[in-house]
């Protein structure tokens, strides 16, 4: 790398909600990770990361999955390994998408959710998804990677009314 900037390497994606209410259905929130291409950074993502995947070079993975939000500390958890990426990728995007099995729910239904990007001990952003209570699925953060081939984090905040199918296909457009 020729640059002094290093940008970000890897990258820990955290997320977090309390479980419903006694007697009421579950909500299930999924963290989603998708990848570009290089050539075509805005349209269909190359692979996807979610429920309990990893990509196809064990770049991106999904270490923790929770179908409840119940438990101590957070309830999904993600690593985005940038630095190990092949370069034939320009773009990773990561977004929340609530599944929508008994009825619809946005951000406004769950209980206190928040996602966080760290790398190290260095936090990048944390977020509640105030911004997005009516929405059912947001892209909250990307990675780019910059012409001196470092990457660079980027929040990028947008909300969607999508269930989890159509959320992967859309996730990555501007």
């Amino acid at each position: 790398m020729s640059s002094l900037n290093k940008g970000v390497s890897k990258v820990e994606v955290t997320l977090k909600w309390n479980p419903s209410r006694l007697g009421e259905p579950d909500h299930d929130l999924d963290l989603v990770a998708a990848t570009f291409a290089a050539g075509d950074p805005t349209g269909k993502p190359v692979y996807l990361v979610h429920f309990g995947s990893r990509s196809p070079d064990g770049t991106i993975t999904l270490n923790r999955d929770s179908r409840t939000g119940q438990g101590f500390g957070t309830d999904e958890e993600m690593t985005l390994e940038l630095d190990r990426l092949n370069a034939s990728f320009a773009r990773v995007v990561v977004g929340v998408a609530i599944q929508q099995r008994d009825r619809r729910r946005t951000f406004a239904d769950i209980a206190t959710p928040e996602i966080r990007f760290a790398e190290g001990y260095t936090e990048l952003l944390e977020y509640a998804f105030a911004d997005v209570q009516d929405s059912t699925a947001a892209t909250v953060a990307e990675c780019v990677r910059a012409p001196s081939g470092a990457w660079e984090f980027r929040p990028s905040v947008q909300g969607f009314d999508a269930d989890p199918a159509h959320f992967a296909s859309v996730m990555g457009t501007r």
